[in-house]
């Protein structure tokens, strides 16, 4: 079976795949790690996120994969990727953000208002923020509460560990020969409309697609859709 690499975005962890795993382990060897600080991974001091994805192929012995990645796992798999371009057959970035795009000033006032709730210790408000900003409008209440989850663990694990050192690779589209999907959503931040407009224009190989139903997170608004995109 062809493998298939699931980075999770960051307001989630590899759980926000599960409507989609059933149906894509038919046709493909499915590998939905978590990130450091999300899930089952503890953060440590210093990593790279994107020096652990190569790690992991390495160690599953896999040359090549193709991989989705959301938000900010999708971020990563563009630093991966860009890191060991003969390695990834394919990319699917879903709304996902990229090097040398300036966050709107909508992102950036939810951004300081989510850090002055954790500054206070109002993690409970950090995630009500979080279920009511990231996900779209199609989301049902079963995909809303998977949100608060999985983001309360994240501020389980990423809260007591304070400041850590991730390595970033520098992103470089022009070296990313692969087909490339960039899908967009419509109630999404503008922030990421814009970076896959940067990414459309210099990446090689790429099509992009915007959902005029979709915010942040169309794997779980409309998870049936949304896996006809991936696949």
């Amino acid at each position: 079976m062809t493998p298939l690499l699931l980075l999770h975005a960051g307001v989630a962890d590899s759980r926000m795949w599960q409507h989609q795993v059933e149906a894509l382990s038919a046709t493909h060897r499915v590998i939905t790690p978590d990130l450091r600080g999300f899930g089952d991974n503890p953060v440590v001091p210093k990593y790279s996120d994107a020096g652990d994805v190569l790690a992991l192929l390495d160690d599953l012995g896999l040359d090549q994969v193709a991989a989705v990645g959301a938000s900010y796992g999708g971020y990563v798999l563009q630093q991966a990727a860009s890191r060991q371009p003969d390695r990834f057959t394919r990319l699917v970035l879903l709304c996902a953000p990229t090097d040398n795009v300036e966050p709107d000033e909508a992102l950036r006032a939810l951004w300081a208002e989510e850090n002055a709730l954790v500054e206070a210790g109002d993690v409970e408000g950090a995630t009500d923020l979080t279920v009511r900003r990231w996900i779209g409008p199609e989301a049902d209440d079963g995909a809303r509460e998977l949100v608060r989850t999985m983001q309360r663990r994240a501020y389980e694990l990423q809260i007591p560990a304070g400041d850590v050192d991730n390595e970033e690779y520098p992103v470089l589209p022009e070296s990313l020969a692969m087909p490339v999907r960039l899908v967009t959503g419509a109630h999404d931040f503008q922030f990421f409309a814009d970076s896959a407009a940067y990414l459309q224009d210099r990446l090689p190989n790429a099509e992009r697609i915007d959902l005029p139903w979709a915010g942040h997170l169309p794997t779980l608004e409309r998870p049936s859709e949304a896996l006809k995109l991936i696949l």
